[in-house]
């Protein structure tokens, strides 16, 4: 039996953090943003739907996707989001459900997959637990702009393309308070583990 787990949180809530010590604990992650990195390269499908879609200004000069330029498209304009995730989502799914099946064939006995939108797009279903990165959203708010040197509404633009993390808390099977030292983090993050039996003896 397979125990898979779903890492999820918001945007600089130091999910990334948390997936990072779950590899360093001999635990597989399926990264959905790698997957969403990978699926858009040049070559693949979706990669020439996008370009098809929002035409050749948004990519780089080496045929890249200039992921700066498509994002101010999509981020400030619903109908264009919804249009971006309707390519990359199902191809995302697609490639992630493979690597699960590939771990689960060489016998994996815990799979964390690492969905920063599992509530948005509807994957819990995906897993059997929930564990969701949390901080306050004036944390939030000022890693965000110190990590992206995003303006506060630039910032406050993407946290809100996001369910609220509140929100994530209620539904999560159990949460980590990332608002302290990453030491306090990783002593939750053991605890959870413990509870769940996702640590191989």
């Amino acid at each position: 039996m397979v125990l898979t787990i779903g890492l999820t949180g918001g945007i600089a809530s130091g999910k990334s953090t948390v997936s990072a010590m779950m590899r360093q604990l001999g635990l597989p992650v399926i990264d959905a943003d790698e997957a969403a990195r990978a699926v858009v390269r040049p070559g693949e499908d979706a990669y020439r739907q996008i370009v098809a879609a929002f035409g050749p200004g948004i990519l780089q000069k080496n045929g890249d996707i200039d992921r700066a330029k498509l994002g101010a498209i999509v981020f400030s304009d619903e109908a264009e989001r919804t249009k971006l995730n309707a390519i990359v989502h199902p191809a995302v799914r697609r490639r992630m459900l493979a690597e699960k099946e590939e771990l689960v064939r060489a016998g994996a006995k815990t799979i964390v997959l690492d969905i920063p939108l599992l509530f948005e797009s509807g994957l819990t279903d995906w897993v059997d637990k929930v564990l969701v990165v949390f901080v306050d959203e004036e944390t939030q708010l000022r890693r965000l702009m110190a990590r992206n040197g995003f303006t506060k509404e630039e910032a406050l633009a993407r946290i809100r393309a996001q369910w609220p993390l509140a929100e994530k808390v209620k539904r999560a099977d159990a949460v980590l308070d990332n608002n302290g030292t990453i030491e306090e983090t990783r002593r939750q993050l053991l605890a959870v583990l413990e509870t769940w039996g996702a640590l191989e003896k």
